[in-house]
């Protein structure tokens, strides 16, 4: 015999359906954005588990880094490249948030991390005022349900607004973003492991200004997550 809950919920999903964000299947979890069939064919990395990743060596000779990551590849017309649409630009926060958490608990998996605070990569404030909000923070506050540390949203800020890095060379995104960065806030994260935080790492240029930064606060170790990594650069 249906339940009344039965007949309420019914009614509700009818008016406002809960389905996946990567297939649009109507099968998941109340909880969850995504379809168990779509979080199992999201291409894992496993970075996390391995010094030495693709990552990790995006940024020798360039960074002093304690350790690296990104949880997923990045392709062109793949379900990861919907998923960051969504999130990006759809104002998706509940899809970012899930895809923060699971950062955060494979990063607390692999034992290799120590954290202390969550630092997301500043966005430009006209850029996120236009947005409605920073990516990398809703991945940060996903990551920090996990890992039980802080997020620090204002340490380092975007002090000039830079054009596009899409279409730029790995030296021009350098040159574009050198000098953008300000540590606002030093003695919030001296003497602390950092985990810098951003939705894509490419050339890394982005990252290393911004990491580059963050070592000029006292006794700092500075650690990169990413959501994704591109397979080319």
């Amino acid at each position: 015999m249906i339940s009344l809950h039965e007949i309420k919920d019914s009614f509700l999903h009818l008016l406002f359906p809960h389905i996946c964000d990567g297939c649009g299947s109507d099968m998941l979890g109340k909880e969850s954005s995504l379809c168990m069939r779509c979080m199992e064919a999201m291409p894992e990395t496993n970075f996390e588990l391995h010094a030495g990743n693709p990552v990790e060596k995006k940024f020798w000779g360039r960074l002093p880094l304690q350790q690296a990551t990104a949880q997923y590849y990045f392709t062109r017309e793949s379900l990861m490249q919907h998923l960051m649409h969504q999130f990006k630009y759809k104002r998706n926060k509940e899809l970012g948030f899930q895809l923060g958490k699971k950062m955060g608990e494979s990063i607390k998996r692999s034992g290799r991390f120590v954290v202390d605070a969550l630092v997301p990569l500043p966005l430009f404030p006209a850029k996120e005022k236009r947005r409605g909000y920073n990516q990398a923070t809703i991945l940060c506050d996903g990551m920090a349900e996990s890992l039980r540390v802080p997020v620090l949203k204002d340490v380092v800020i975007r002090s000039q607004h830079t054009d596009t890095q899409t279409q730029k060379g790995r030296i021009e995104r350098w040159q574009n973003m050198e000098g953008k960065f300000v540590l606002a806030k030093p003695e919030a994260i001296s003497n602390k492991n950092v985990l810098l935080v951003d939705d894509v790492v490419t050339t890394g240029a982005t990252l290393e200004a911004c990491g580059a930064e963050l070592l000029k606060a006292e006794n700092v170790r500075l650690s990169i997550g990413a959501l994704c990594s591109a397979a080319k650069s």
